[in-house]
């Protein structure tokens, strides 16, 4: 089981991993309800469908692709700054939509993207040379 692991020393190859595995498993649920969804745009008004969670279902999907990848390459410099744009894109539309368009609130559904998305930024702009070389 071990094997399967990213093999590259530090925790930044296993947090990529970990939170690629919770967003392979958010796609899914964002696949067969709204409910999550729904969660993170909270706003009155927000309107939430079966495709806009299908959608955004995608694009996690996505991201969780990148960051999979990431997590097994992570001294490949045009790899590492992918992921790092991947979480960009993530923050940005978090907290664009919380600050600027008022269609997500503050409250468990968005706290977790924005600490995510947050923390993995900061960890991966601080551990560059660690993992560049």
């Amino acid at each position: 089981m071990a094997s399967l692991l990213p093999q590259h020393e530090g925790w930044l190859p296993s947090w990529l991993l970990l939170v690629s595995a919770i967003s392979i498993g958010n796609s899914i649920q964002a696949y067969l309800t709204t409910k999550n969804t729904r969660e993170v745009y909270l706003r009155s008004g927000t309107q939430i469908t079966a495709f806009s969670s299908r959608l955004f279902g995608t694009w996690t999907l996505l991201s969780a692709a990148i960051r999979l990848y990431a997590a097994y390459n992570i001294s490949n410099p045009q790899v590492y700054e992918i992921a790092i744009i991947a979480y960009g894109v993530a923050w940005i539309h978090f907290m664009s939509e919380w600050l600027i368009f008022g269609t997500a609130a503050w409250g468990r559904g968005l706290a977790g993207p924005v600490l995510i998305s947050t923390g993995s930024l900061v960890w991966m702009f601080s551990q560059w040379g660690f993992y560049v070389q």
